[in-house]
């Protein structure tokens, strides 16, 4: 025992030096954390200036793009001015040429009533060949017109000739089919017609059979009845016998229980004798002077139990306190490694995002930057003048922006597109779509009624919008109209006809193929 409470002194010194050096671990990882958080400030701050220099710089480039459209406007105004000028120019020369062409000529005539008589005399018999030749032209279109029609009467009589007779075969088809269906039914009526007295003799010996069934079923029943009451007596017999058994085994158990535990009461008892007296029972009796004196066994619990109590307040020696320091300190530099591993990867994941983010504003930027110009090139060409661009609003940051459309068609103020017309909503929609279109083309592209809001002018100019697309991309426009000037404009016409009622077949007309074939 002394030994153990020596054991006990020292382990309590050992066990005050490592709440020291827990207590000095724990006032060093709460300066770490302080330090954390202060660079974590830091890094707050340096974030918050990066975005202000950001926002700085996406200033600059919006006032720089717009900058650079207003002279490249500018630039377009001064080369179709300098283009009309050397136009006019042309027309001055070409004038004043003819002009000398012209007085040269004058010169050179004798006399200017014979040539006016015999100018005039041509003219009348050029204006008579004129109108007999847009006779002979009116005849030849309506004699056209008519062999198209009874060419188209004739192919419409074909074809109903060969719908005919495909009625007529698929009618005499089914004919055949009826006739042998007609056939099988008259067999199997015939092979029917003795079925009804089979099945009422099989009727009537069904009935005796299920009678005498009847009988046997009751007589069956009464014995199961009576089975069933002996079964349920003896059930109950088992299981009062079972009852009673279970009760004389209840008690032999606690009987056996008992007796096993004084057994083992008194053998531990002899054991207690023998490690603290060093003797049996026996020659402990034989040992103590005035065993008759003892007290009670209830006041000598009573004393063994203060004993006890006064043994235990003195504390259980740990015996694996070195141990459990040490998995503690594992633990410790564990969760320290993990800690510093987290911080790595929280600065790595906010690096990273940093850098996408970064990233998303320089593609978002160039995209934008590209979309607008081409938007403001689409929509001069749509509407032959004015201006259009795309904003950034609501936020500086071009991840957080939303975007506004200014536009300003010719004769108009710059506003957005809530306050234009329907058609010019269309237009300038159709310019930013393309803008898109053109920064990332696609093989194919369907527009689905996107000319139904246009007057005829404003389809046209969508039309030869279409027609610069295709020139200068490879994508196949697919578009679905109701227009007419729309389905003039296209290569090939995809439709759905009813020949005859109930009947729908698609047909497609290449326009292209027609117009060599009018031309030819």
């Amino acid at each position: 025992r002394l030994e153990q409470r020596n054991r006990v002194t020292a382990l309590s010194g050992s066990l005050g030096e490592r709440e020291a050096r827990r207590a000095a671990a724990a006032e060093a990882s709460t300066g770490a954390r302080a330090a954390l958080e202060a660079a974590t400030a830091e890094e707050t701050a340096a974030r918050t200036r990066r975005r202000a220099a950001d926002q700085a710089l996406a200033e600059a480039a919006r006032v720089l793009s717009k900058a650079e459209s207003e002279i490249e406007m500018h630039r377009g105004r001064r080369e179709s001015q300098r283009h009309a000028l050397a136009l006019r120019q042309d027309e001055r020369a070409g004038a004043e040429a003819a002009l000398a062409e012209a007085e040269a000529a004058l010169a050179e005539l004798d006399d200017v009533a014979e040539a006016r008589a015999a100018v005039e005399a041509r003219r009348g018999s050029v204006d008579a060949a004129r109108t007999a030749m847009l006779a002979a032209r009116g005849r030849a279109d309506e004699l056209r017109r008519e062999g198209l029609a009874r060419e188209r009467r004739i192919a419409e009589i074909a074809r109903e000739r060969r719908s005919w007779a495909e009625r007529l075969e698929n009618a005499g088809s089914r004919m055949r089919d009826l006739e042998t269906r007609i056939a099988e039914t008259a067999e199997a009526r015939a092979a029917a017609d003795g079925v009804p007295a089979e099945l009422a003799a099989k009727r009537e010996k069904l009935a005796v059979e299920i009678d005498k069934a009847e009988a046997r079923r009751r007589a069956a029943a009464d014995r199961l009845a009576e089975g069933e009451t002996r079964l349920r007596e003896a059930e109950a017999a088992e299981r009062e016998a079972e009852r009673a058994a279970s009760e004389r085994r209840e008690a032999r158990a606690r009987l056996e229980a008992r007796l096993e535990n004084a057994a083992a009461r008194r053998a531990e008892a002899e054991a207690r004798i023998r490690e603290e007296a060093g003797t049996d029972p026996a020659g402990l009796r034989e040992s103590i002077d005035g065993v008759d004196d003892l007290p009670p066994p209830d006041q000598a619990e009573i004393e063994v139990a203060r004993l006890r109590r006064q043994r235990d307040a003195l504390g259980a020696v740990n015996l694996r306190a070195e141990e459990d320091a040490a998995e503690v300190r594992a633990e410790r530099e564990r969760i320290g490694t993990e800690h510093d591993d987290l911080v790595a990867a929280i600065a790595r994941l906010r690096s990273a995002i940093g850098e996408l983010n970064r990233e998303g504003r320089e593609r978002i930027l160039a995209a934008f930057e590209q979309v607008n110009a081409k938007f403001a090139n689409l929509f001069r060409h749509l509407f032959g003048g004015g201006e259009a661009r795309l904003i950034m609003v609501e936020s500086d940051d071009p991840l957080d922006a939303g975007l506004e459309i200014l536009c300003q068609p010719p004769g108009k103020k710059l506003s957005t597109l809530s306050l234009l017309s329907g058609g010019e909503q269309t237009l300038t929609a159709l310019s930013l779509i393309f803008a898109v279109f053109l920064s990332n083309p696609a093989p194919i592209c369907v527009l689905d009624e996107v000319d139904a809001p246009l007057d005829d002018s404003n389809v046209i100019r969508f039309c030869e919008l279409l027609d610069e697309m295709v020139r200068l991309t490879d994508t196949r426009f697919l578009i679905i109209t109701h227009h007419a000037i729309t389905m003039s404009r296209m290569d090939r016409l995809f439709g759905v006809t009813m020949i005859e009622r109930g009947v729908s077949r698609l047909v497609s007309v290449d326009l292209k193929k027609a117009e060599e074939l009018a031309v030819a």
